[in-house]
């Protein structure tokens, strides 16, 4: 069986783990494509596996009983989905799927909870990633009730580059509309006004960032908290 190198990881958080810590998960730890759309959770249904993206973009969403959804946080090669299953949640009340396709690893809850219980040092770094994210979906609603939708869409652009390779997401204006829980004309105009600053190139399904500063200064305090707060908390060890 071939047995996974630290310093091949991607994954921010596997990469911040002691070499302990790494190697009591590393034989567990399953390579799995994780294509578009590709469920990592179903709300309301029981949790078996806990992901560790290296590439790609997950999506937790809120959806209501009428239909109406909303995205609450995103996960990259920053973290794992679900968060919780640690704390001992059996299931979640929202979705958890793949907007960018992508590649990583998972691993069976039992086994993961079992070396959370079994390390104090696994369980402050997991404990610390599940603050982070709390702070990320603070921020959101925050964002979400506080700034123009121009802002927020400037924001999520923001945290999708950082969790990308390169400049080009993969991205459509129907997904975006999900994702910012508003209608698909707005998200439309809006990414034509992001165009006209020359901020970013839209083109169907793709989106080029082309001034991040310019991203970056358009969202203001809406973006810059939960990643200062990541950064803090995730540090990597030694390889």
């Amino acid at each position: 069986m071939l047995v996974l190198q630290k310093s091949k990881i991607r994954n921010r958080l596997l990469r911040a783990m002691t070499q302990a810590d790494f190697e009591r998960l590393a034989s567990r730890l399953e390579p799995i494509e994780l294509p578009r759309r590709f469920v990592l959770s179903t709300a309301n249904r029981p949790m078996d596996h806990t992901y560790f993206l290296e590439r790609g973009i997950g999506s937790i969403v809120v959806e209501s009983v009428g239909g109406l959804a909303a995205e609450i946080c995103i996960v990259g090669s920053d973290g794992m989905v679900p968060n919780t299953s640690i704390l001992g949640a059996a299931s979640l009340p929202f979705a958890i799927f793949m907007q960018v396709a992508g590649h990583g690893h998972r691993i069976e809850n039992v086994h993961l909870i079992a070396a959370y219980s079994e390390s104090i040092s696994l369980r402050n770094l997991l404990n610390k990633y599940v603050h982070a994210s709390t702070i990320q979906t603070a921020y959101t609603a925050f964002s979400n009730a506080n700034h123009r939708i121009e802002q927020r869409l400037a924001r999520w652009i923001l945290m999708c580059h950082d969790r990308s390779d390169g400049d080009t997401i993969a991205l459509t204006h129907e997904f975006l509309s999900i994702m910012l829980g508003v209608r698909r004309q707005s998200v439309t105009t809006t990414l034509h006004d992001l165009e006209g600053k020359l901020l970013i190139t839209s083109t169907r399904g793709l989106m080029i960032v082309r001034n991040r500063i310019g991203l970056e200064e358009l969202a203001s305090d809406a973006y810059g908290v939960p990643e200062r707060e990541y950064d803090t908390l995730i540090r990597p060890e030694l390889i």
